[in-house]
């Protein structure tokens, strides 16, 4: 109601107190009405933040093909059943990466390579076969991995041409 016509109410409640009862039950109705839209809007917005939180967690992780680049070009490389220097901090490789691209040591030959993952004692845990390509002047490997399966910790990356000794560079399984 407009100002200019509540003036005449105005006069007429300050004189009559059932009419001024029952606009002041009015007012008060108005004022609790009003404080239900504001619980109910919170409780709205909680509801929604929690319910989208659940829907966060409860998704399924979605696993992307991780590419993992590997330069091997400046590491020492160490032949056979010795261990590697460990003085070399050891390379990182996630457990959800499914391509190992390698840049080969110097001096490394293109052709059919294996490629393992060892632990200490030189047992495979992992192995697959790739072939290495020159691309602009690096020696380059790419292999197909799967490491979900090998639990996270310090392990050796062996690398072998076909009937010769294993190369081997720390690694790191994250």
């Amino acid at each position: 109601m407009p100002l200019s016509e509540a003036d005449r109410w105005l006069d007429h409640f300050s004189s009559c107190s059932p009419c001024f009862q029952e606009f002041t039950q009015f007012r008060k109705q108005a004022v609790n009405r009003r404080r239900t839209q504001i619980w109910l809007a919170a409780a709205a917005v909680l509801l929604f933040a929690v319910a989208g939180w659940f829907w966060v967690r409860a998704r399924p992780q979605v696993q992307t093909a991780a590419v993992v680049v590997l330069d091997l070009r400046g590491r020492a490389t160490v032949r056979g059943e010795s261990p590697p220097d460990t003085s070399q901090s050891p390379l990182e490789v996630a457990r959800s990466a499914k391509t190992l691209n390698l840049e080969l040591p110097i001096g490394s030959d293109e052709g059919a390579y294996d490629v393992a993952l060892l632990n200490s004692s030189g047992v495979e845990l992992f192995g697959t076969s790739a072939t290495a390509k020159l691309e602009d002047h690096i020696v380059a490997l790419r292999a197909d991995v799967d490491l979900a399966g090998v639990p996270p910790g310090s392990y050796f990356l062996g690398l072998r041409q076909r009937g010769l000794d294993w190369m081997r560079f720390p690694i790191r399984v994250l």
